[in-house]
């Protein structure tokens, strides 16, 4: 999957969109290129079209800033690697644990809660990591944005475009 970094009118970061929603914008003439990758498409008629690597918005699109990242399943996943806080592996199948269990009184926060694979949270179970015997490689905590852009890029592989860019 191609992914592009779409910023706004002031240069502004906005999102990562898939490359086929890139070329949406630039045909319709709502984002012109900045910056274009080294990946083709061919086009109906038989054109090829360079995929572009940074968007930028016409039109200035006003936005809230959050006052940090939003609690989800694949961001507890972003920041931990996609890799399991306990044995290190990386695994298809990864799930949310909470290191002190809700029927303890953990809450779902991004300091409480770290990605695991199906076997180290069946043996965590209900119990805290030191009762299990078990010890975290990481420690949860709750990213910035900056940090949580950066952990983004460099999954989707494109830190080499932020360095590039000057970022």
């Amino acid at each position: 999957m191609q992914s592009c970094i779409l910023l706004n009118a002031d240069y502004s970061f906005l999102n990562v969109v898939h490359w086929k929603r890139a070329v949406c914008l630039m045909a319709s003439g709502k984002a012109e290129v900045v910056r274009d990758s080294s990946a083709t498409v061919r086009s109906a008629g038989g054109r090829l079209l360079r995929i572009p690597a940074v968007l930028r918005l016409i039109k200035l699109i006003r936005t809230l800033y959050r006052a940090g990242v939003a609690f989800t399943k694949r961001n507890i996943l972003i920041r931990d690697g996609f890799r399991c806080a306990y044995c290190g592996q990386s695994r298809d199948r990864l799930s949310i644990d909470h290191v002190v269990p809700r029927s303890r009184g953990g809450r779902t926060t991004f300091e409480n809660c770290v990605a695991a694979c199906k076997a180290c949270n069946l043996k965590k179970g209900g119990r805290t990591p030191s009762e299990a015997g078990m010890y975290l490689r990481v420690r949860p905590t709750q990213p910035t944005i900056s940090e949580f852009l950066r952990l983004k890029f460099a999954h989707l592989g494109l830190e080499g475009l932020l360095a590039d860019l000057g970022a």
